[in-house]
């Protein structure tokens, strides 16, 4: 067993809602690096620094203690007050931080020397105000003003920044103090006389204050390891999953904290709404495609998360054409963004629209929602919103009116790549060079086959039979036209995709196993699609990489041309149960379940790297992969329930729970209790292939066995 895997840089990370801290172990911001307090997509801290008597105190230990809130501890070097040398290591100094609506730090001192201490404590905290997508790209401009004002009545600075309509201000508030506070030199200053075995403490508030000029709530003293922030999910009972694998049962518990500690409420749009933001530091906003495939994942834990999600994607969805947004009616959003660059119109994320598959998966989620809610409301509610969305798939998603679906973007800061990867060298031809737009890549198809075959069974459910009858024409033909034209035959696998000029972009890449998950593949064809995207230039052995190792354009540390990513993976697994590939889904399981293991804290992170795993090796980060991050957290859920076969199912004659466990000796045993379905939960029990009810309050019929799906269309 070798030592957790670093991820991502040693910093420490907090975050609650939009609001994060990224902080050096000792608690200082770096003003260069990308690192600060952000809220709502804007830097409010880019600097920080602790003096004591003019040096920096002694980091002992640092860690974060819930996902909200981290504990540093410090002591002092040698240091020297009007009295003479205070000792090295005679003063305990913690400081606790907390993010909710602002930040709360909490910092005591002791003294455990002999005589008095007069202590001079500086904090300097410095604003920039910059815009997220300018730190991460290291490009920092100053487009507005900064004024910043000392009010010694109310013992707080205020800083604003200012570029045209675009206003910000941080308010720093001193509290609780034992000194008074001062301001000079640009630092809050407190000069503190301790006694002996005397404790001194001061509040120090960072309050982001945003478009409605409103301050926001802090935590109280002493959170930092106190119950969750007010602005959570109802208290819910979790999933538990019981097992005698301790590594599945530890990645397990991770991703459920991880999942906490992403939960998105976005109070301006409605208060009680819900949806997993999709990763941090910087995806802590809402992305349309991650949003859908995490209430995907957890649907069977986390069925709020579909809920929110629907309800705000809905809310964006387009009424109208916008083509520096690539925004076209019925369209499904792929990002909002809150700050300078977004609300200025310099970048169009208010929202943008730069992704192909969300308008497909929104459809997909409303029928994911209804069969595990069992509730015809969701398909009453959202009717019009997924027969908007069908309406974008057969007219702009189709840009030529070939039956596929292609992209190419309009903005003039558009990304090229608009399927789920989207880094712009994703997509690439045999011999390395990129493929020209506009493209239709292989899992845009099944992921419209889909949505159709489940939009046909919406209508069903509703009494419409002619709408029916004419979604599932459309999905055959679509599985007819797309067998015809994506399978490539020299490789037992499919084309990733067509490219501008209709020429088959013949490389070998992980996007064909979505397809399986979708059922647009024919029975005949799975099992050569399974064993290429096993064979050794695609199986790493830790999983499946996103593009076969023997191509041109092949680089491990690449975000979407050889990496490993966990949700891609997940997703892969259930297409392989849904042909009968059982041994392959665990294998792919198995190996996702070995990383965790060697990660930090039993964590898969959102990629890593797509090198080959030999003896004694252990899977290396991807650097910048966001940790947590919603897709790889949802990919533990997912792959428990491929496992265990577990879906549900609703129609006209009832609802009902089918599983059909497939475990293997390394899992033999999995107990599940609190599983959110219909207005109840399950209890189940599953050994190899046997299950027991342990309970059942859903209102769902339990059968143990293969789900009904709608078969693939026979080829003629």
């Amino acid at each position: 067993m070798t030592l957790p895997i670093q991820v991502g840089p040693s910093t420490i990370t907090m975050n609650r809602d939009d609001r994060f801290v990224v902080c050096q172990p000792d608690g200082r911001i770096e003003r260069q690096a990308e690192e600060g307090f952000f809220a709502r997509d804007t830097r409010f801290v880019c600097g920080y620094e602790l003096i004591l008597n003019g040096q920096r105190p002694l980091l002992l230990n640092s860690s974060p203690v819930q996902f909200y809130s981290s504990r540093f501890e410090y002591t002092n070097p040698e240091l020297l007050d009007r009295d003479g040398t205070v000792p090295r290591q005679s003063l305990a100094l913690r400081l606790d931080r907390t993010v909710s609506g602002g930040v709360h730090e909490d910092y005591d001192i002791v003294n455990s020397g002999s005589r008095p201490v007069r202590l001079t404590i500086e904090v300097e905290i410095e604003s920039d105000f910059a815009d997220i997508f300018d730190v991460k790209e290291g490009r920092l401009v100053r487009r507005g003003e900064i004024n910043t004002r000392w009010f010694r009545s109310k013992r707080e600075l205020r800083t604003t920044y200012a570029n045209r309509e675009f206003v910000r201000e941080l308010v720093l508030q001193a509290d609780r103090s034992d000194s008074t506070p001062q301001f000079a030199n640009g630092r809050f200053v407190f000069v503190a006389l301790v006694a002996p075995k005397g404790v001194w403490h001061t509040c120090l508030r960072w309050l982001p204050l945003t478009h409605s000029k409103r301050r926001p709530t802090t935590l109280p003293c002493n959170a930092v390891a106190g119950p969750r922030p007010d602005q959570t999910l109802p208290r819910l009972r979790r999933v538990r999953l019981e097992t005698p694998n301790h590594t599945v049962k530890r990645a397990w518990d991770q991703a459920q904290l991880d999942m906490d500690s992403l939960q998105l409420e976005d109070p301006a749009f409605e208060k009680g709404v819900f949806i997993p933001a999709a990763g941090v530091p910087w995806f802590v906003t809402l992305f349309g495609r991650d949003s859908l495939i995490v209430s995907m994942q957890g649907i069977s834990g986390y069925p709020e998360f579909a809920a929110g999600a629907l309800r705000r994607l809905s809310e964006l969805q387009a009424t109208e054409d916008d083509p520096e947004r690539d925004m076209e009616p019925g369209k499904i959003p792929h990002e909002i963004r809150h700050g300078e660059l977004a609300q200025l119109r310099i970048l169009p994320f208010q929202p943008y629209y730069g992704t192909h598959d969300a308008t497909s998966l929104f459809v997909i989620v409303i029928s994911y929602l209804y069969q595990w809610l069992g509730d015809v409301g969701v398909l009453n509610r959202y009717l019009p919103n997924a027969e908007a969305a069908v309406r974008w798939i057969d007219r702009s998603g189709d840009r030529d009116g070939d039956g596929f679906q292609e992209y190419g973007t309009r903005s003039r800061n558009g990304y090229y790549n608009q399927g789920w990867k989207d880094a712009g060298d994703a997509i690439p031809h045999a011999d390395g060079s990129l493929a020209p737009l506009p493209l239709a890549l292989c899992e845009l198809q099944g992921y419209v086959y889909d949505a159709k075959v489940r939009m046909a069974d919406i209508y069903e459910v509703l009494g419409q039979a002619r709408m029916s009858a004419r979604l599932r024409a459309e999905a055959n033909a679509l599985f007819d036209r797309f067998n015809d034209a994506f399978w490539w035959e020299a490789e037992g696998t499919y084309y990733l995709g067509l490219d501008g000029q209709k020429r088959p972009i013949e490389s070998v890449a992980s996007n064909a196993g979505h397809c399986l998950a979708s059922g647009i593949v024919p029975p005949d064809r799975a099992a050569r699609v399974v064993e290429r995207l096993m064979a050794p230039d695609m199986w790493s052995g830790w999983g499946i990489r996103t593009l076969s190792s023997d191509h041109a354009a092949y680089n491990p540390f690449s975000y979407h041309t050889g990496t490993v990513w966990p949700h891609d993976n997940a997703l892969i697994a259930g297409g392989f149960r849904r042909y009968g590939h059982d041994a392959s889904a665990a294998k792919v399981a198995k190996g996702l379940f070995e990383a965790s293991e060697r990660f930090q804290a039993n964590r898969l992170p959102e990629l890593f790297a797509g090198l080959p795993r030999d003896e004694g090796s252990f899977p290396v980060q991807y650097l910048g992969a966001n940790v947590p991050q919603a897709w790889a957290a949802g990919s533990i859920f997912r792959l428990i329930a491929v496992l265990c076969g577990m879906h549900a199912t609703t129609d006209l004659t009832g609802s009902r729970l089918y599983v059909d466990p497939a475990l293997p000796d390394w899992l033999s045993e999995v107990t599940i209790r609190n599983l959110r379905a219909g207005d109840g939960m399950a209890g189940l029990r599953f050994h190899g292939r046997d299950v027991e009810v342990l309970s059942n309050t859903t209102g769902f019929e339990i059968i143990h066995g293969v789900a009904p799906r709608p078969a693939p269309w026979a080829r003629p």
